[in-house]
């Protein structure tokens, strides 16, 4: 008879039971995700007979994909790029945050009524602690004016930085992002400013007075694994914190450009940990066991 032993047991798949619930991430793509092994190995360890799945599941098809969820019941589940923003009118409800930033990255299904969340904003500003840094009363220059962008300056914002250099291409995103920095200058007690990414002399001044950079697009992420939001190194400087919320690949271009420029870096993990876990626990009511997915995993 062969032995279990402590390894084998912590290896054990989740039990698939008919009391099931499902939870899971729409977005495209999906496949690089470490999320169901993070919700799995929690649900596991907590003795909770839920299941975390992954869907390929673009904008186009985002409606009939959330339909079909809430026929079955699902519990919840996680948005990610391109469906935050597309989510918000297929909810019933929203969160004041989500509601704010004008996207969802976590749904709740209540009987039926789907709220929209939105935990990305807590998730970043926690992985900037956990990377060991205090922005408080700093600048920050964030390129995107997605939904993940958008979580990230008004939680920033909240939380006390205290300028935000918002970078954003022309086109569909540009009167969102002004609204966005609107909102902020009127709600907040930081000043936000609006700039096209093309403006590269507009991009060094601000750079030279921040504290950190954040690229909250997608560019850079697996399979684009050579593209780089961020197209001169000499515009960075070795006191430049240079984030990326990407996090597959774990060192993205732009991370490394800036490592060679001798700033510190850190990507998208840690963030992906801690909105998972406010996500984990708008779910099931129970608090994600941080230390130890974050010891297995990241």
């Amino acid at each position: 008879m062969t032995k279990t032993t402590s390894d084998d047991q912590a290896c054990a798949p989740v039990p698939i039971t008919g009391h099931t619930r499902l939870t899971g991430l729409l977005g495209r793509p999906v496949i690089h995700s470490i999320s169901p092994l993070m919700h799995n190995e929690a649900f596991r360890q907590l003795g909770l007979d839920y299941v975390y799945l992954c869907f390929d599941v673009g904008e186009a098809e985002l409606k009939t994909a959330v339909e079909g969820l809430k026929t079955i019941g699902v519990r919840g589940f996680n948005c990610t790029m391109p469906d935050k923003t597309a989510m918000c009118p297929l909810c019933d409800k929203l969160s004041p945050a989500a509601s704010m930033i004008g996207a969802v990255n976590t749904v709740i299904n209540d009987d039926g009524i789907l709220t929209g969340c939105n935990t990305d904003g807590i998730g970043y500003m926690q992985a900037v602690k956990a990377a060991g840094f205090d922005i408080t009363d700093q600048t920050m220059t964030l390129f995107g004016a997605g939904g993940a962008a958008t979580a990230i300056a008004v939680q920033a914002a909240l939380d006390g930085v205290k300028n935000i250099n918002l970078f954003c291409r022309r086109g569909r995103s540009w009167d969102r992002a002004a609204k966005l920095a609107d909102s902020i200058n009127r709600s907040t007690g930081c000043s936000a400013s609006l700039y096209d990414t093309a403006d590269t002399a507009s991009l060094k001044t601000c750079l030279e007075s921040s504290r950190i950079l954040t690229n909250a697009t997608s560019c850079g992420m697996t399979p684009d694994t050579q593209g780089c939001i961020l197209e001169d190194p000499s515009l960075l400087h070795p006191d430049l914190i240079v984030s990326d919320i990407i996090y597959n690949p774990r060192t993205t271009r732009l991370m490394l450009m800036a490592e060679e420029a001798g700033c510190q870096t850190f990507n998208g993990l840690y963030m992906l940990l801690f909105q998972g876990a406010e996500a984990f626990r708008l779910w099931t009511g129970r608090d994600m066991p941080v230390d130890l997915i974050r010891n297995k995993f990241f």
